[in-house]
């Protein structure tokens, strides 16, 4: 399979959804997040097939594995699995490794490094968990996974809401992206099902989709959610400012009738705090 992208329309297009590049026929410039992504799961494949020995520790400790209680509870696993892969089957790196090269850039620029990687990696956690959920249930068998192709499969159904001018070609046909994702879930959703001889592995796939696609159709809720946050936190402070107004307004007068000894302890440690506050604000 080979990626590249295509304007159907018109010269100027650009995604439906907010801030979205424009996209052109041609090789990706490589972004600063999927370039160390591409670098460290090269490297990790290289020095598995150079190195056999080091290999085998590498899989023992960071492949994701369900076949034991203590080994599935180890956090990390969910993260590093993601940079393994089997250093029998060549074209498993590579198809993985050519969809990060050409799906992520166009992320990253569209997101920032700062939201891409997250993102990235959370596609792969939430194929981890699913398929643990189906170890767990007894749906599947317990057997170690490695592979990159969950996070590669979020960006894909990431890039088909977003980029539906996306072309992906799979063996020698263009095929548009959102007809390539409906084909990919079809034929992942089928062989979970039967439980086929990758049905772990595409149960992975499927639960990195889902994630990505429900970042992005979310993307709106997330801002509105985020936005409804800030004002009730602004609504708050400015709530706690007038209070404490209202207080040292009561404090001073009380200082003004009565005099500075006859405030309580508590009522000193405002007018205190208070004074601290103006000249830290007259400081700036």
């Amino acid at each position: 399979m080979g990626l590249y992208d295509r304007d159907y329309t018109q010269a100027d297009y650009s995604s439906h959804f907010r801030y979205a590049p424009q996209m052109r026929i041609g090789f990706p410039k490589v972004t600063p997040i999927v370039k160390w992504l591409l670098i460290i799961n090269i490297a990790v494949f290289i020095v598995s097939l150079l190195t056999p020995r080091l290999g085998i520790f590498i899989y023992e400790w960071f492949q994701l594995d369900a076949t034991s209680v203590p080994r599935a509870l180890q956090l990390w696993r969910l993260i590093s699995y993601q940079f393994l892969h089997d250093p029998n089957i060549i074209w498993h790196i590579f198809f993985n490794m050519l969809g990060l090269f050409f799906l992520g850039p166009t992320l990253e620029r569209h997101w920032g490094s700062k939201r891409f990687l997250p993102f990235y990696l959370g596609c792969g956690v939430a194929g981890a968990l699913f398929y643990f959920f189906l170890v767990a249930v007894r749906f599947l068998p317990a057997i170690p996974m490695v592979g990159a192709s969950g996070a590669i499969l979020g960006m894909l159904a990431a890039c088909a809401i977003l980029f539906p001018q996306f072309v992906v070609i799979i063996v020698i046909f263009p095929v548009p992206i959102r007809i390539a994702a409906v084909a990919f879930t079809a034929i992942y959703i089928v062989t979970v099902i039967t439980k086929g001889a990758n049905a772990g592995g595409d149960a992975a796939h499927l639960a990195g989709m889902a994630t990505g696609a429900a970042y992005v159709l979310s993307e709106r809720w997330r801002i509105r959610l985020g936005l409804k946050i800030q004002k009730k936190r602004w609504q708050k402070k400015i709530a706690e400012q007038q209070k404490l107004q209202f207080e040292l307004d009561r404090i001073l007068q009380k200082v003004h009738d009565t005099g500075i000894h006859s405030l309580t302890s508590k009522e000193k440690r405002i007018l205190k705090k208070a004074t601290q506050a103006e000249q830290m604000k007259n400081r700036l």
